[in-house]
């Protein structure tokens, strides 16, 4: 069976986590799209790559494997990627535990001291921050539970999707979807 999952949503929501759980349990490849969307610097997370470039990245990726698991959103410039995918999960928790997960990551990936005020992280830290905290209310303007569900009405009916709308234990998701993906054999 052809299986080319995307899992998207809000950051902080575990979809890197999920890909990579189940990347693993179906030995298939993880990719994510911060890998394509961002250009590698000194500071990370700070240049974007040009929508081409990533797309060209991307589906160069995709040929190189038959069966993949891509993480993280591409709602505003992924469209013509849509065909690809065979699966969709979006995963959505609440703020205030994206938020607590968001900075346990941020800790842990640059260090308490990169992230205080003077630090090399700092700004982009609190951009990021801030940001994110806009998830539920924003609009179209950025990438937001709205810019998700319009994006997630567009896909064709051939591409199966999973909407998880409540926090769960890893392993629980994870059998959770991988039942849903035997479910679609």
């Amino acid at each position: 069976m052809s299986l080319r999952i995307h899992i998207l949503g809000a950051s902080g929501t575990g979809t890197t986590t999920l890909a990579r759980e189940l990347a693993h349990a179906c030995s298939i490849t993880h990719l994510d799209t911060d890998s394509f969307y961002w250009a590698p610097t000194e500071v990370p997370f700070t240049t974007k790559r040009p929508v081409p470039e990533r797309l060209a990245l991307l589906e160069d990726a995709f040929n190189a494997h038959e069966r993949w698991v891509l993480s993280g959103s591409l709602c505003s410039w992924g469209g013509s990627l849509i065909p690809k995918f065979t699966h969709v999960v979006f995963l959505y928790i609440p703020w205030n535990v994206r938020e607590q997960r968001l900075m346990d990551r941020e800790r842990q990936r640059y260090s308490n001291a990169s992230l205080q005020p003077g630090g090399t992280m700092h700004e982009v830290h609190v951009a990021f921050m801030e940001w994110a905290s806009r998830y539920d209310d924003a609009g179209l303007e950025q990438r937001s539970y709205a810019t998700h569900d319009r994006w997630l009405g567009e896909l064709p009916d051939t591409c199966r999707v999973l909407r998880v709308e409540k926090a769960m234990e890893l392993a629980e998701l994870t059998h959770s979807v991988m039942e849903w993906i035997r479910s679609s054999e």
